[in-house]
C-alpha cells in the first residue's frame, strides 16, 4: 500500500488506514531519513490505539512503554543510538517482540538480524515540498 499526505491533520486518517492493513502484525518497522516523520506517525498510531500516556521519542531510553485506555501495552523503540545488536538483546528486545503487543521500531536497520519472521514494514519519505509518502510491506 502507498499513501500520500501533505498536512499533519491527515495523519489520523493515515494511522487508521495503516492499523487496518497491519492489524495482524505486532512488530512494525519504521524506516526513513531523519525528519521524515517516523515519530510523528507513531504518535498518530498511538492516538488511534487509545494510548493514554504521553508519546515521545525514546531516543535516550531506547524503549518507551505506553498504555492504552484498555490497559494494553504499546512499545516504542528508537534504535538510532544502539552501538550494536548486543545492546538490543541486553534490553530484552526479543521478549518485547514475543509479547504480542505492538512494537513500533524506529531505525530498525540497526538490528536487522533480530527482526522476527513476521513484521509490518513502513518506509516514510518526504519530497522537496513536504509531501510525505508512506509505503508498506507485510512480511509473513
Amino acid at each position: 500500500m502507498t499513501l500520500h499526505f501533505h498536512r499533519l491533520d491527515e495523519l489520523d486518517t493515515v494511522a487508521h488506514q495503516l492499523l487496518a492493513e497491519g492489524r495482524k502484525y505486532s512488530v512494525w518497522l519504521f524506516e526513513g531519513e531523519m525528519g521524515a516523520g517516523k515519530t510523528t506517525l507513531i504518535k498518530a498510531l498511538c492516538r488511534a490505539l487509545g494510548v493514554v500516556s504521553m508519546v515521545q521519542s525514546p531516543t535516550f531510553s531506547i524503549v518507551n512503554e505506553y498504555t492504552t485506555h484498555e490497559g494494553r501495552s504499546v512499545y516504542h523503540f528508537d534504535c538510532y543510538r544502539l552501538r550494536n545488536e548486543a545492546e538490543a538483546l541486553d534490553i530484552g528486545i526479543e521478549e518485547y517482540f514475543d509479547s504480542g503487543y505492538y512494537c513500533f521500531i524506529e531505525w530498525p536497520e540497526r538490528i536487522e538480524s533480530l527482526w522476527p519472521a513476521t513484521y509490518y514494514q513502513i518506509h516514510l519519505s518526504a519530497d522537496h515540498v513536504g509531501r510525505r509518502t508512506v509505503e508498506t510491506l507485510s512480511v509473513d
